[in-house]
């Protein structure tokens, strides 16, 4: 992530929640491909880039962008059914966690709870912030699991070919 750890403006609006050590525990968390931590830090930087582009309320956006899965349940440890439980009501789980640790502006609040809109209708966002980061989460998660089925494929292909060429 050095592109995003190098753009300063960024970071400093990150971080007072990115230096907490209750966000730092969403490093140890599974999240498609990688962890929670990455995966909400993709998520804001990119909300960051286009919010600012397009003269809106980066700094809320970007803030909520990197709290929208801030919440500490692992889906690695928890049955199926939890899972889509878990799918359907965490983003009310990331907003009862993030109002716990920060103070959160409205807007801040409706990007958070409405980023799943219409998978989890826990509610429709209201603004256009909210809809940025409920398109750009899904382009990330799209992203890093495609990333992974792409890594998972060139290992296998690698294997196949070192098994072939060891049987020559």
């Amino acid at each position: 992530m050095n592109i995003i750890e190098e753009d300063i403006e960024f970071e400093s609006i990150i971080s007072e929640i990115d230096k907490s050590d209750v966000f730092q525990k969403t490093k140890d968390i599974v999240h498609h491909s990688s962890n929670r931590y990455d995966h909400c830090k993709r998520v804001a930087y990119y909300t960051y880039l286009i919010t600012k582009k397009l003269k809106l309320s980066y700094e809320e956006a970007t803030r909520a962008a990197l709290l929208h899965d801030f919440f500490l349940v692992n889906n690695k440890d928890i049955t199926f059914k939890d899972k889509f439980g878990t799918l359907i009501n965490h983003p009310k789980y990331a907003l009862t966690f993030s109002e716990k640790y920060f103070k959160l502006t409205e807007k801040e609040k409706d990007i958070i709870v409405s980023h799943m809109f219409p998978i989890a209708p826990t509610r429709i966002p209201k603004y256009l912030e909210s809809w940025i980061v409920n398109i750009v989460d899904d382009y990330v998660a799209i992203k890093e699991e495609i990333y992974d089925k792409k890594k998972k494929a060139i290992g296998y292909a690698n294997f196949l070919l070192a098994f072939t060429m060891l049987n020559k």
